[in-house]
């Protein structure tokens, strides 16, 4: 005859034998996958053109007040300006040095960030006087540049981004950006637009939307033919130049050496 002791350990492992047998039968319940996440594919519809001037070699777009904040790049020809958008004016410009070739750009309060290319430098400026107040430095080539209201939000031209303190400008985190499982290379100009990273991929007429927190591409605005061919004067360069205004919600978009810079709205396929 069993005792006490005998039939409760009988009676939990039958529960244990269940409990296991059980979890075997239903994987999804005992170690759920991630739910995969839906890309969205995007036109668009141009809502206004504004004159854009077609020496601007174009590497960062920010939108501020009406005006726009606009890095050029190349050596020699590399500077930042600040830009009226409905004409197009430069109303000021600090020219860097020939050494550099500038990139990216963000606005943060009352400082503008800027990155160069190869050089592993970036530069920061006073918004209103264009004075360069500081420097800092990254391991990276510098490509895009974009924040969140707490990092910092970097590109270097290959598939990941990377999260910078604004102060001491350390690597938080980086995350590769992948499509269907494929990482996304050629990243460029970022913005971030309503809690998502836009990203210019360079050499083509699409715009990667990002989830910043795993990395992978949720949604791709196809912006072929946005510029006619034709349409501008001396030969123009590649898509790239990203800025929103989050109080109306307007994007804007133009291209290396463009001749327009447009509104746009965009339109779920």
């Amino acid at each position: 005859m069993c005792n006490k002791n005998q039939i409760i350990l009988f009676l939990s492992n039958a529960i244990l034998f269940i409990s296991i047998l059980f979890a075997c039968s239903n994987p999804a319940e005992s170690n759920p996958d991630p739910p995969s996440e839906e890309i969205l594919y995007y036109t668009y519809r141009v809502i206004k053109e504004y004159p854009h001037q077609q020496d601007a070699f174009t590497q960062g777009l920010v939108y501020t007040e009406n005006f726009l904040l606009e890095s050029t790049g190349l050596y020699g020809q590399s500077s930042l300006r600040k830009v009226e958008l409905g004409s197009g004016s430069v109303l000021e410009q600090y020219n860097l040095a020939t050494q550099y070739f500038a990139e990216g750009i963000t606005l943060w309060d009352t400082h503008i960030y800027q990155l160069t290319w190869q050089s592993q430098i970036g530069f920061i400026y006073d918004l209103e006087t264009f004075a360069v107040q500081d420097t800092f430095y990254y391991q990276t080539e510098g490509w895009g540049l974009t924040h969140d209201g707490t990092h910092l939000i970097m590109s270097d031209g290959s598939a990941f981004i990377r999260f910078l303190t604004p102060d001491s400008f350390k690597e938080v985190r980086k995350i590769e950006i992948t499509a269907d499982g494929e990482p996304v290379n050629r990243l460029n100009e970022l913005e971030y637009v309503q809690d998502k990273i836009f990203a210019n991929i360079w050499l083509t007429q699409f715009i990667a939307i990002i989830n910043p927190e795993n990395g992978k591409v949720t949604g791709w605005i196809d912006l072929s033919d946005i510029l006619p061919a034709n349409s501008c004067v001396q030969p123009t360069d590649v898509l790239n130049g990203i800025a929103y205004d989050p109080r109306s919600g307007r994007l804007f978009i133009t291209g290396k050496w463009w001749c327009r810079l447009f509104e746009i709205e965009l339109i779920p396929q």
